[in-house]
């Protein structure tokens, strides 16, 4: 006989403040990738130095993901809340009034903090909450970083075509922020089970083979969802497609996925959900070496059905099948993920650079040189799902055998 735990009075409130939060940090991220090449022109950078810029924001959500997992168990969400909040406000302020490179720098990392401040308190919050559907619902509350991409995507565009400067996109944000914050004055939290939601406890947890799997495997997933993505202008610049109307496609089609992914998850499991996963998404990135025009939204809502349950996927499997590790596994699984892209997207880099190099000393000029790049990134990022493919076979007999998250 199964019991259902009984929602907190609170757990509707909590859940809509936690998806506002998380459209923060999304916004965060589609508006400053806008805004790059304004600020590349008005502070006089050169490509490495936005390089740099751009990752601090990488950097920023692990380290906070990292600290928060440490301090969940003493803190509890609610501060953390409060905590990505001040680092969303600050940084965004210093953004608005930064004079150049170095303030530019701690700007951003402070909004990457934030962004991971977020992950750190909602990820275990949410799972805590509805200990019954733990992965449902963390697919809910992540229909709104592709949700919240597409919001930033669409204000950037309204906000450029009426003429305002970059100032005002990153203004912006300060509004959905202030409502998170609102929503967090006068809102009781549930209280953490002090015998079982231990930092020692959680430690001790981590101590296993399967973490480290996931922990690892976190890294090729994020970095087949976001790394392609964050290269799709470079990638389809000579496809014949408009980069950013498929990126609108993927991240819409990521959002309904989500949102609708229970019936997924209860059929298959989490390991069954991501074995499906990399197929598809293998599938989409190889149809995307292979075909232009308007075939390649066709790819592309193969590879976007790929990608759209790598993320919150993983984080159900940590919380599902390691439930001891607590807010301590799910935010360095979590930072992990992000610390992944932000590794691997140097050397994505590379790849372009390097394949135009070498389309130069054959000849190549204009189009072909584009398309050199774009196609060594694909054929390099291919590897990544057919990796998965293996690893996540292997999980799926792994939790068919052993029978652990039988509830999953």
């Amino acid at each position: 006989m199964t019991t259902t735990t009984v929602p907190h009075k609170h757990s509707s409130r909590i859940f809509l403040l936690s998806c506002l939060a998380l459209v923060v940090t999304a916004m965060t991220f589609a508006i400053r990738a806008g805004i790059v090449p304004e600020l590349g022109k008005e502070f006089g950078l050169t490509n490495v130095q936005l390089g740099v810029i751009i990752g601090m924001a990488f950097w920023g959500f692990p380290a906070a993901t990292v600290i928060g997992g440490f301090l969940y168990n003493t803190f509890g969400a609610k501060k953390l809340l409060w905590v990505a909040f001040i680092c969303h406000t600050v940084g965004l302020v210093l953004t608005i009034t930064a004079n150049g490179y170095y303030g530019l720098i701690v700007s951003t990392f402070l909004v990457g903090f934030g962004n991971g401040a977020v992950e750190a308190a909602c990820n275990p919050l949410i799972s805590d909450m509805y200990k019954d559907n733990k992965t449902t619902m963390l697919n809910k509350f992540h229909v709104w970083f592709p949700g919240g991409i597409v919001i930033g995507a669409l204000v950037s565009y309204a906000l450029n075509t009426m003429g305002f400067s970059w100032e005002y996109q990153i203004a912006v944000m300060l509004l959905p922020a202030a409502v998170y914050a609102a929503m967090l004055i006068g809102c009781e939290f549930p209280e953490l089970n002090k015998e079982i939601d231990t930092t020692s406890g959680n430690l001790q947890a981590l101590l296993r083979p399967l973490f480290l799997f996931f922990f690892v495997v976190m890294t090729i997933t994020a970095t087949t969802e976001l790394g392609t993505q964050g290269w799709i202008s470079e990638i389809l610049a000579a496809s014949g497609a408009t980069p950013m109307l498929i990126l609108a496609l993927i991240t819409g089609i990521m959002a309904v996925g989500r949102y609708f992914a229970g019936p997924l998850v209860h059929s298959l499991n989490p390991a069954g959900v991501l074995l499906g996963s990399s197929v598809l998404a293998f599938i989409g990135i190889f149809l995307l070496t292979q075909v232009s025009g308007s075939m390649v939204y066709v790819a592309a809502v193969f590879f976007a059905l790929g990608v759209t349950y790598f993320w919150p996927t993983m984080l159900g499997c940590v919380t599902e099948y390691m439930p001891k590790t607590g807010a301590l596994g799910l935010s360095l699984v979590g930072g992990a993920g992000m610390a992944g892209v932000a590794i691997f997207n140097p050397i994505i880099g590379g790849w372009a650079d390097d394949a135009k190099a070498q389309a130069i000393t054959n000849g190549a000029t204009g189009t072909e040189l584009t398309m050199a790049s774009g196609q060594a990134i694909l054929s390099n990022l291919m590897i990544f799902p057919l990796v998965l493919i293996v690893l996540f076979a292997g999980l799926y007999f792994f939790v068919k055998k052993s029978g652990i998250g039988k509830k999953a």
